[in-house]
């Protein structure tokens, strides 16, 4: 286990779309504690397995007590729209807004690939969707507007929270 490279903005891998993942073997276990690894070094609430640099249709949410490992994840239903202002590990420096889904649900796999749906509203719901764009090799850059640099402001502001985040976030050893 370790942490991993994120890839960035340009990089050829992150705009290409995953391949399914067909069965959860050792190496899948292990790519899923390493990008554990890695999000939570990055204080992020979300990475994508091309992040770091494998095309396959895993990723993890991560947000206050939530934790979610999602292999092949779908999104089954949308309602809604809220307007978002996102920034990614890849595209380092740079925020923009867009609009996503208030609430969706979404099925996937888990590391023992057992298939579960999960149900998540605002931010979470965002979350999930920018993610999961990744895995289409979509970069929130690719849909927003208004992209300008992170002002001071923000950092702070997200600093606050991500300290919160990474008081209450505990990574379990197995989930």
């Amino acid at each position: 286990m370790g942490l991993r490279q994120v890839r960035q903005r340009g990089d050829a891998i992150l705009s290409k779309k995953c391949k399914t993942v067909k069965e959860i073997t050792p190496s899948i276990i292990a790519l899923l504690e390493d990008m554990k690894e890695t999000l939570y070094d990055k204080d992020g609430v979300g990475i994508a397995a091309p992040q770091v640099g494998v095309l396959k249709r895993i990723c993890i949410v991560a947000h206050e007590d939530d934790y979610y490992e999602l292999i092949n994840p779908e999104i089954l239903e949308e309602e809604g729209t809220q307007a978002c202002n996102e920034a990614c590990l890849s595209v380092a420096g740079l925020c923009g807004d867009l609009y996503r889904p208030f609430k969706i649900t979404v099925r996937a796999l888990d590391r023992n690939g057992e298939e579960f749906t999960v149900t998540a509203e605002d931010f979470l719901a965002s979350v999930f969707c920018h993610e999961l764009d990744h895995l289409d090799g979509i970069i929130f850059i690719d849909k927003a507007i208004n992209i300008r640099p992170i002002e001071e402001e923000e950092i702070r502001k997200s600093r606050r929270g991500r300290a919160k985040i990474k008081r209450l976030r505990r990574f379990p050893k197995e989930v």
